[in-house]
């Protein structure tokens, strides 16, 4: 199994989370975060009239847990519906599941 994570704009979310559903992803964990990238946050933005720099961008996080076969897919949906072109879209990455359960059952899913 594979977990992949994924950092995107706010404003994609919706458009992603369906595209999962759609795919027959079960189960999204997503959280609001803040964080830079290669723009390094350097944004300037006027709020009340007074200039204010912006280091750290509000982004969700994805989390999804899918079996080795499914990765590729779900890293490509990912990827097309947040796409913008612009910097800030986000990033993607894969990491190796050890052990899985369901805590209500202890159901293993490597059983």
């Amino acid at each position: 199994m594979k977990k992949i994570e994924a950092v995107i704009r706010s404003n994609k979310l919706d458009q992603v989370e369906k595209a999962l559903s759609n795919l027959g992803i079960s189960g999204i964990t997503v959280s609001q975060v803040l964080g830079w990238g290669r723009q390094k946050g350097n944004i300037t933005e006027v709020y009340r009239g007074t200039e204010v720099s912006v280091r750290l961008l509000p982004k969700v996080k994805l989390e999804i847990i899918v079996n080795d076969s499914e990765s590729e897919s779900v890293q490509e949906t990912i990827r097309e519906n947040a796409l913008t072109g612009k910097f800030g879209d986000g990033v993607i990455w894969v990491t190796a599941v050890e052990d899985f359960r369901r805590i209500r059952t202890g159901e293993n899913f490597f059983d």
